[in-house]
């Protein structure tokens, strides 16, 4: 793992592969670290011909940590960061997967930084339009933990995991993570609350239907937190965009899923290289 000086702040990236191929950044969703990707998938995406790009964005992992509830950033900080980071690869244009809330520093670099996005995957998230379903009635309240009592804080990481999971839920590794997690953050309390706190604004050139790349949309028919409408709410406002439905899949992107991700993001990733 390397931290880069981007955008004013440092964000540590790890690569796997050869850099001569074709480039996949994968963005993670609010408050999560690096780690989420897991890096079994990610040497498994370079073991297929992609040079492979995970990363703390600010406020996760080992990157630069705001004062907690007070950030002072916008979404569109984290997109520039994403392009900083390209740039400290020298990578020119990058396949851009991005996770659950990470879908809006996505299609800000869609729309407002094209000629650095080769292609698009939005993997359970949402265009936010009224009218989407709420969150499942089934999903358990949680509350806040209390940040003093790290027994507690991890308790609650992996209870949110097994409620998003629809019942792919595997303790130990969801355990593993969160410890690891924990232990490498520059401050895991505002890891879990700023991306909550930030500006939420969106592209300054337009939104889901002027992207012009091509655009895959990811999405579990189990997820609770955002029901399958919302997927298929970005394949509706996005010319092209195909939506690949993983059955029985949650929130997240638990490991039975990896080979289809793999597999979908291989095929999807070749076919951009091809329109470019």
């Amino acid at each position: 793992m390397t931290t880069y000086p981007v955008n004013n702040v440092e964000i540590c990236a790890e690569t796997y592969g050869d850099p001569a191929e074709p480039a996949v950044l994968l963005i993670h969703g609010g408050g999560a670290s690096m780690l989420w990707w897991d890096a079994r998938l990610c040497t498994e995406l370079a073991a297929r011909g992609r040079f492979v790009i995970r990363y703390d964005q600010r406020d996760t992992g080992r990157s630069t940590s705001f004062p907690t509830g007070a950030p002072g950033y916008a979404m569109s900080d984290l997109a520039l960061d994403a392009v900083g980071l390209l740039d400290a690869l020298g990578v020119d244009r990058a396949h851009v997967v991005a996770q659950s809330m990470s879908g809006g520093t996505a299609l800000i670099l869609g729309v407002d930084h094209p000629s650095r996005v080769a292609s698009l995957t939005f993997v359970s998230t949402s265009t936010g339009d009224e009218g989407l379903p709420p969150p499942s009635a089934d999903m358990p309240r949680l509350g806040t933990p209390d940040f003093a009592d790290a027994a507690a804080v991890e308790e609650y990481v992996v209870r949110s995991i097994e409620a998003e999971a629809a019942g792919n839920f595997d303790e130990t590794e969801a355990r593993a993570l969160v410890r690891a997690d924990m232990a490498r953050a520059r401050n895991y309390e505002g890891a879990l609350t700023n991306h909550f706190a930030m500006t939420f604004d969106g592209p300054r050139n337009g939104g889901f239907g002027d992207l012009t790349m091509p655009v895959l949309v990811l999405h579990g028919d189990a997820d609770p937190l955002l029901p399958l409408p919302h997927g298929e709410s970005i394949r509706d406002a996005v010319p092209g965009a195909r939506l690949a439905v993983l059955a029985g899949m949650g929130h997240g992107l638990s490991a039975p899923y990896w080979k289809t991700f793999v597999d979908e993001l291989i095929e999807h990733t070749a076919h951009a290289g091809e329109q470019s």
